[in-house]
């Protein structure tokens, strides 16, 4: 069907537009728009597909490179995929998490994200675990100033009771988790992940 009103409500539906939104800018209303969205054969986002548009209605706060051809980019996925599978969280739906006491690997992560998944870096905070014997604040400049990352975006901090021992050899400022709430990027990755294992499988 060569339909003019159709071809406008179609490409602003698919910018992430409402029904009620399309229908407000062509000043027509919205029954009419769900009527010629039928007549079109326009499907009609999901629940979810609708909820991530309301929560970005600037469109995706990030866009996958579809192909990587430069190396040091290539090398770089596969070392946070594996960081992913190994340190990465992968219950939910959303959250896109990785936590570890080394800021070289959470900076890799951090680069990985930016750089391959071009995150933007405003959607990108963190969580701080850390022992009661440390300044808050003392370890919160540390983790800012290792990974370029404002003191504001370090959202949550939880203080543990320290026992004491040898731990600050390895984890002196304690853990940070990276994170990004995204439904999308969280089902890509996880599919990278998967994939990743199926092709490093070597039949017997």
């Amino acid at each position: 069907m060569n339909n003019p009103l159709i071809k406008q409500i179609k490409d602003l539906y698919q910018q992430g537009k409402s029904a009620k939104k399309v229908a407000d800018v062509l000043g027509i209303k919205e029954n009419k728009v769900r009527y010629w969205m039928r007549k079109g054969k326009i499907r009609a986002r999901s629940w979810s597909e609708a909820t991530y548009c309301k929560r970005n209605p600037e469109g995706n706060p990030f866009n996958i490179i579809e192909q990587i051809e430069n190396h040091k980019d290539l090398e770089l996925f596969f070392v946070s995929i594996g960081l992913y599978l190994g340190e990465g969280t992968k219950k939910g739906k959303h959250k896109v998490a990785l936590g570890n006491t080394n800021p070289d690997i959470l900076n890799t992560f951090l680069i990985f994200l930016k750089r391959v998944c071009n995150v933007n870096e405003n959607k990108i905070t963190a969580e701080l675990n850390i022992f009661d014997d440390i300044p808050t604040n003392k370890a919160i400049n540390y983790w800012s100033k290792k990974l370029g990352l404002p003191k504001k975006q370090i959202k949550y901090v939880s203080i543990r009771k320290s026992k004491g021992g040898t731990y600050k050899n390895k984890s002196k400022y304690g853990t940070l988790t990276i994170v990004v709430n995204n439904s999308k990027l969280k089902k890509i990755i996880l599919e990278w992940c998967h994939q990743t294992l199926i092709d490093c499988i070597v039949p017997v």
